[in-house]
Parts: C-alpha cells; sequence; structure tokens
C-alpha cells in the first residue's frame, strides 16, 4: 500500500511540475511559422527552428500562421486560444506586419498608426495581465535589391510602430528588419538568394516548376534569423538565459 502511495505521489508531483514548465508562445505570419513535410519543404519559418536553441526547461509553442495579420490573427480567435493557457512567467514573441500591409485586402489590412498599433498593444497589455512576459519584433526584411545592388525596404511605418509601442510600454524590442538588412547585404545580391527559396524548373523536388520568393525564409535563412533573434534575446531578456543553450 505505502508503495503504491509513493508512485501516485511521484506521479501528481510529476505532473504538477510538468504542467508549470514555462512556454514560449510565438505569434506572427508565415516568416516565423511552422510549415508543413519539413523533410522535404525547403521552405521554413524562424519560429520553426527555434527549439533547437532552446534547452528542455522551456516549451516553444508556433502559433505563427501563414498569411495572418494582426487583425486577422485576433478576428479569427487564435490570440484567445492563447489567452486561455497563457500563465505566469511564460513569454510572447510578437513579429507582426508583411499582412498588415495588405491594403487590398480589409480582413488583414492594418494601417500602421491606428489599428496595428492598437492590436500591438492588445497582445502586449493583455499578455501581461497574464503575468507572462511580451516581446515585440519587427519584420524580417525582404529581399529587395535594386538595380545597383542596394537593399530597398518594403515594410514603410510598421517597423517603426512596434519599435514606439515598445518604447511606451517598456518592453523588449528585437529589430529584427534591421538585423535582417544587414544579413541580406553580408550574403550579397546572389548569396542571399539562399536565405531564401530561390530554385530552377526541376532543381528541387518540392518546387518541379522552380521558385523565386524573396519573401519566404530556406532552412538556412530561417536558421541565420533565429540566432540573430537568440543573441539579441540574451541581451534584451536575461530571465531567458536558463533556457538557452
Amino acid at each position: 500500500m505505502k508503495i503504491k502511495w509513493i508512485l501516485l505521489l511521484i506521479l501528481s508531483i510529476s505532473f504538477s511540475c510538468s504542467s508549470q514548465q514555462t512556454t514560449i508562445y510565438t505569434i506572427g505570419d508565415s516568416t516565423m511559422s511552422n510549415k508543413k513535410n519539413p523533410d522535404k519543404n525547403p521552405e521554413h519559418g524562424w519560429g520553426q527552428v527555434l527549439p533547437q536553441f532552446f534547452n528542455d526547461n522551456v516549451i516553444i509553442d508556433n502559433r505563427a500562421v501563414n498569411g495572418r495579420s494582426t487583425r486577422s490573427f485576433i478576428n479569427e480567435g487564435r490570440w484567445d486560444s492563447i489567452l486561455k493557457t497563457l500563465k505566469k512567467d511564460d513569454y510572447v514573441f510578437i513579429q507582426f506586419g508583411h499582412n498588415d500591409q495588405k491594403i487590398k485586402d480589409p480582413k488583414r489590412y492594418t494601417n500602421p498608426h491606428t489599428a496595428y498599433r492598437h492590436n500591438l498593444i492588445k497582445f502586449v497589455l493583455e499578455t501581461r495581465e497574464k503575468g507572462a512576459i511580451p516581446i515585440l519584433f519587427s519584420s524580417i526584411v525582404r529581399r529587395n535589391f535594386n538595380e545597383k545592388g542596394t537593399l530597398v525596404d518594403t515594410h514603410g511605418e510598421y517597423p517603426l510602430e512596434v519599435r514606439l509601442v515598445a518604447q511606451e510600454y517598456n518592453i523588449p524590442f528585437i529589430d529584427l528588419q534591421f538585423l535582417t538588412e544587414q544579413l541580406e547585404i553580408e550574403y550579397g545580391v546572389e548569396g542571399s538568394k539562399k536565405l531564401h527559396l530561390h530554385f530552377e524548373p526541376k532543381e528541387n523536388s518540392f518546387y518541379p516548376e522552380g521558385k523565386h520568393d524573396d519573401t519566404h525564409l530556406s532552412r538556412i535563412g530561417a536558421t541565420e534569423v533565429a540566432k540573430l533573434a537568440i543573441i539579441k534575446l540574451k541581451e534584451k531578456e536575461p530571465s531567458l538565459f536558463e533556457f538557452i543553450r
């Protein structure tokens, strides 16, 4: 009988510890999201490769979804589903902007200075209400070199609004826009194709007709972006130290 109670006690303690394990939720768009068939699909989101940089003391729950803006992520109930399980000392990594720019799509478009800003603040405040820690990221850059080999911005004022919200609410801010601009320039006009999806017909079995995509990331690109994020997270949020490999 004693052995039975001891086993039950051990199981109870184990379950309690597991249920209290820290979770990092990542919310955003396709540049961050998990992709199907990762062994065959060359496209990867940078949130998809994050687990390799963290130890087993934290759970990475990647809720980023292709094509979502702050507006559609909220309206589809995706944010509410996170709030149901979000707990004290969890983290929420927030990176939107690519699809908030879709001005012709009323289901996704947000004005950077009004709706986009409001939605970011909503994520921040509701995360804090749960006792969790929000971290804001600006969007990764698109590979957009002009004919002279100069990288040209495509995000307009969206990254600025992320920075301003972070400053106003004293939130850790990782400027992935700037960091990935440096990354693209470092790789160069041709070399930076490795960071994205550039394949000629029949070069890759997943894209038999070829692919030239300067927005989404290859496994190499996703890993490079995740590395940049990790380096800055160590500087901006020391409480993550115990979870980073």
